[in-house]
C-alpha cells in the first residue's frame, strides 16, 4: 500500500509538471449565519514539501482556509461554498472528511479536545482504525509515530498525565500515523509555555525535513521565520505573501493585518534603518553597522551595565492585600504543587507570575481566590485570615477570570452575565444597573449588552468575563492567560483595559507565558518553578538572570535579549531605540 507522502514523492520525481501539494481555485465561502463571506476567492498553492505560514487577525478566514483542505469545509461547516480545492490534483470537492483524513492531517488549535483515549498507543491508533488500517499495519507504525514526536516509551501513559508540550506532540502523532503528505496546524502552541512553544516547533522543523508539506496558522511572528513562505490574509482575502525576510520587515503591513511586528524589526525602524534581523545576532550586528555603536557602549545613566543583582522585596505597607505564609498544597496527598511559598501583594500593584506549565502559578491564585484550601500555610486578604471570609466579602476583595472565559459565562445575555454577581450578593436593583452601565461601557460591551455571550468572538468573551468580575468592585484582579487564543489587537485591547484598571487603583496578578505582555505592562515578576518561588522582584531585575530564567524555561522578549548586547535591559522596542539613539 502507498502512502500519500510516497505518492507526492513519487509526483515530485515526475518533474517540473508534477501537480501541487495544495491548491485552491477562486474558493469563497460563507457560513450559514454570516452577512459576508469569511473567504472571498482565495487563489492559493503550495508546492510539495513546502513549509507556508497564515497569519492575520481573528476572523479573517485562516482556520476557514484550512478547513476547505480535508472538505470539513463544506462537509460539516454549513453555508454556501464556490472554488475548486486540489490537493496533489485530485479534486476534494465532493469528498467526504474521512476519505481525505489520509492525505490531509489537521491537529487543531484546541488540540487536547482532540485527545480521549485511556493511554497514548490507543490515541495514535485510533485515527489509523478510522481510515481501515489492518491490525498489523497500525501495529507497524504506532512505534515510529511516537518516535518521530518523541513520545517513544510513553505508550501507557495516561494522556492527561502528560504536559501541554507532550499533549501536541501526541495530536500530532496521531495525525503522524495515517501518513498524510499534508499537515494543517491551527495555533498548535496557544496554550503551552515557552518550553512546550520549542518542543512543537523543533518537531515542526523535523516534519519539514522529511519533505512533508506544512501549513502552519499563528500569531506569533516570531515562530513563523523559518517558513518558506509566509501567507498574510485581510478580510478573506489573501492581500500579501512571500519569503518571510519581505513580510516581516513590513511593520505597516502587519500592522494593518493585526499581527504583532517582530520586536527586533521594531528596534530598527524606529531608528530608521532599512533590513531584516532573523534573530537577535543578525540584529545586532546591523545597528552596530548602521549607527558605527563601539565597541564599548556607554548607555544612558538609567541603563546601569549589566551586574548581579539581588531580588527586589515587594514594597511595604501597613496593610497588604494579600499576604500568604509558608503555603503548601498537595493534590491526591501526592503530588506537592506548591511547596512552602510565602508572597505579600499591596495595594494597586501589577504582578505577573510566571513559570513553566506545572510550576504552580494557577494553584497559587486559586489559593489567593479561595477555590483551593491550603495543606498547610494560610492566605490573608487585607489582614483577614481568606478561610473565614464569606463568598461576597472576598469577592469585594478579590476577582478572578479564568483562562478560558467559556468557564464562566453561562447567562443568556451580556446584561444578564454581568448582573449575576451583584444580584446574587443582594445589591440594590439601582446599584446593580449603575455598576452594570459603567463596565460594560469600560470594556468596550455597551453596545452588545443583548447579544447571546456564546455568540461573542473569543476576544469579546475575555472582556465579558473581566467585566463579570470587576462589576463586583475586587481591590485585586487575578487573570490567569488573559490573551491566550487572542490575535494582537485583541491582546492589545484586553492588556490596555487591564492597565487603565491598575492606574484606576485596582491591582492586578497575571498569569502568562508570553515574555513580552511581562515587559511592557507588569512592574513586578514572580518566578515559579515546582512550586516554588525562584525570584520575587522588578521585571527589569529579573531580566537580568538569564541563567536563572533558563531553569525555568522562560525566555527573554528578544528586545531585551538584544539590549543586553548593549549593556542594558530595555523592556520594549522603543525603549532600546531610544536608549541608543541618545548615547550616540
Amino acid at each position: 500500500m502507498k502512502t500519500a507522502l510516497e505518492n507526492h514523492q513519487r509526483a515530485e520525481a515526475g518533474g517540473a509538471e508534477a501537480a501541487p501539494a495544495v491548491a485552491l481555485e477562486e474558493v469563497s465561502f460563507t457560513y450559514r449565519s454570516a452577512d459576508r463571506p469569511a473567504l472571498a476567492g482565495v487563489r492559493f498553492s503550495q508546492r510539495a514539501g513546502e513549509m507556508v505560514g497564515v497569519m492575520g487577525a481573528a476572523g479573517t478566514g485562516k482556520s476557514s482556509l484550512a478547513r476547505c483542505l480535508n472538505a470539513i469545509i463544506p462537509g460539516f461547516e454549513h453555508g454556501r461554498f464556490e472554488g475548486l480545492v486540489r490537493i496533489h490534483g485530485r479534486a476534494v470537492n465532493g469528498s467526504r472528511v474521512c476519505e481525505m483524513a489520509p492525505a490531509v492531517g489537521m491537529v487543531f488549535q484546541d488540540f487536547e479536545a482532540q485527545l480521549f483515549s485511556t493511554n497514548v498507543a490507543h490515541e495514535v491508533a485510533f485515527a489509523m482504525e478510522q481510515v481501515g488500517l489492518a491490525p498489523h499495519e497500525i501495529r507497524a507504525r504506532l512505534g515510529p509515530a511516537l518516535a518521530a514526536v518523541g513520545l517513544a516509551g510513553f505508550e501507557d501513559r495516561d494522556p492527561t498525565s502528560l504536559s501541554g508540550g507532550e499533549k501536541q506532540r501526541l495530536a500530532i502523532a496521531s495525525v503522524l500515523a495515517v501518513q498524510p503528505s499534508v499537515i494543517v496546524l491551527d495555533e498548535p502552541t496557544t496554550d503551552l509555555d515557552p518550553e512546550g512553544r520549542a518542543e512543537v516547533f523543533e518537531l515542526i522543523r523535523k516534519l519539514r525535513d522529511r519533505g512533508l508539506s506544512l501549513l502552519i496558522i499563528e500569531h506569533e511572528t516570531e515562530e513563523m521565520r523559518e517558513c518558506d513562505r509566509i501567507v498574510v490574509i485581510r478580510d478573506g482575502r489573501i492581500v500579501a505573501e512571500g519569503p518571510p525576510e519581505r513580510i516581516l520587515s513590513d511593520t505597516r503591513l502587519l500592522n494593518e493585518s493585526g499581527i504583532r511586528p517582530p520586536g527586533l524589526n521594531l528596534v530598527l525602524d524606529a531608528l530608521g534603518i532599512e533590513g531584516y534581523a532573523a534573530n537577535v545576532d543578525e540584529a545586532e550586528a546591523l545597528l552596530r553597522r548602521a549607527l558605527r555603536v563601539p565597541a564599548r557602549f556607554e548607555p544612558e545613566p538609567d541603563f546601569a551595565p549589566l551586574s548581579p543583582a539581588q531580588p527586589q522585596p515587594a514594597a511595604t505597607q501597613d496593610t497588604p492585600l494579600v499576604e500568604i505564609d509558608n503555603l503548601t498544597h498537595v493534590y491526591g496527598g501526592t503530588v506537592r504543587a506548591l511547596d512552602s511559598v510565602s508572597l505579600r501583594i499591596d495595594p494597586g500593584e501589577f504582578v505577573a507570575i510566571i513559570g513553566q506549565n506545572g510550576s504552580g502559578k494557577t494553584t497559587l491564585a486559586k489559593q489567593i481566590v479561595g477555590l483551593l484550601q491550603p495543606t498547610a500555610g494560610r492566605v490573608m486578604l487585607a489582614g483577614r485570615d481568606r478561610s473565614t471570609l464569606g463568598a461576597a466579602e472576598a469577592a469585594a476583595m478579590v476577582g478572578y477570570v479564568f483562562q478560558n472565559p467559556d468557564h464562566q459565562i453561562f447567562a443568556g445575555t451580556v446584561a444578564q452575565e454581568v448582573a449575576f454577581g451583584p444580584r446574587n450578593f443582594g445589591l440594590p436593583p439601582d446599584e446593580i444597573e449603575r455598576r452594570c452601565d459603567r463596565v460594560l461601557k469600560a470594556v468596550g460591551l455597551d453596545a452588545m449588552r443583548d447579544k447571546d455571550p456564546f455568540l461573542l468572538g473569543r476576544g469579546e468573551r475575555q472582556r465579558l468575563a473581566v467585566a463579570s468580575v470587576l462589576v463586583l468592585q475586587p481591590r485585586l484582579l487575578i487573570l490567569d492567560e488573559p490573551t491566550t487564543g487572542l490575535d494582537y489587537p485583541q491582546q492589545r485591547r484586553i492588556m490596555d483595559l487591564i492597565g487603565e484598571l491598575n492606574r484606576a487603583g485596582t491591582a492586578i496578578v497575571i498569569i502568562t507565558h508570553t515574555p513580552w505582555l511581562v515587559a511592557e505592562y507588569a512592574r513586578r515578576a514572580v518566578l515559579m518553578r515546582k512550586g516554588q518561588k525562584l525570584f520575587d522582584g522588578a521585571v527589569r531585575d529579573l531580566f537580568r538572570h538569564e541563567e536563572l530564567l533558563a531553569t525555568a524555561a522562560f525566555r527573554l522578549p528578544e528586545v531585551t535579549a538584544l539590549s543586553r548586547h548593549f549593556g542594558m535591559v530595555a523592556l520594549n522596542a522603543h525603549e532600546l531605540a531610544q536608549a541608543l539613539r541618545g548615547a550616540l
